[in-house]
């Protein structure tokens, strides 16, 4: 199975950066989130639907790794990485965030739960999700 990556570009607002001019580290989390929300909807899985459908996917693990700054109005790249199916309750994302010049500025990786609205308890990933996700790897 080939790894599933998408793309997200957004540029670095005022607000976003720190007294140092670079994007301050408690950011990345967003950025992560971005491009997670987008990977999701691109391949036909909307954050809004899967919650009307009972399922919540809180993070349980977040890894960031800071390589270079990322700096007010720099228009950056969030790749979003899928590399393998989830099989249990936990699906793992990776991300490179790239700037306008493709240098490297930070990578990471979430780890999410699937977890089930009324019982607030983990549960498998739905048979609808995996199968949207091996449709889009066969494409």
């Amino acid at each position: 199975m080939n790894n599933l990556q998408l793309s997200i570009s957004t540029r670095v607002r005022y607000a976003e950066t720190d007294q140092m001019g670079y994007v301050y580290h408690g950011n990345y989390a967003t950025f992560f989130e971005m491009g997670r929300v987008h990977f999701l909807r691109e391949i036909g899985l909307n954050y809004s639907d899967l919650e009307h459908s009972g399922i919540m996917l809180p993070v349980l693990n977040l890894a960031c790794q800071y390589h270079a700054p990322a700096l007010f109005d720099d228009e950056i790249q969030i790749i979003t990485e899928l590399a393998e199916l989830p099989s249990d309750v936990r699906i793992k994302f990776n991300y490179k965030i790239l700037n306008q010049a493709q240098k490297l500025l930070t990578t990471g990786s979430t780890e999410l739960v699937f977890v089930s609205t009324t019982t607030r308890k983990p549960i498998r990933c739905p048979e609808f999700f995996r199968e949207k996700i091996q449709d889009f790897f066969k494409a």
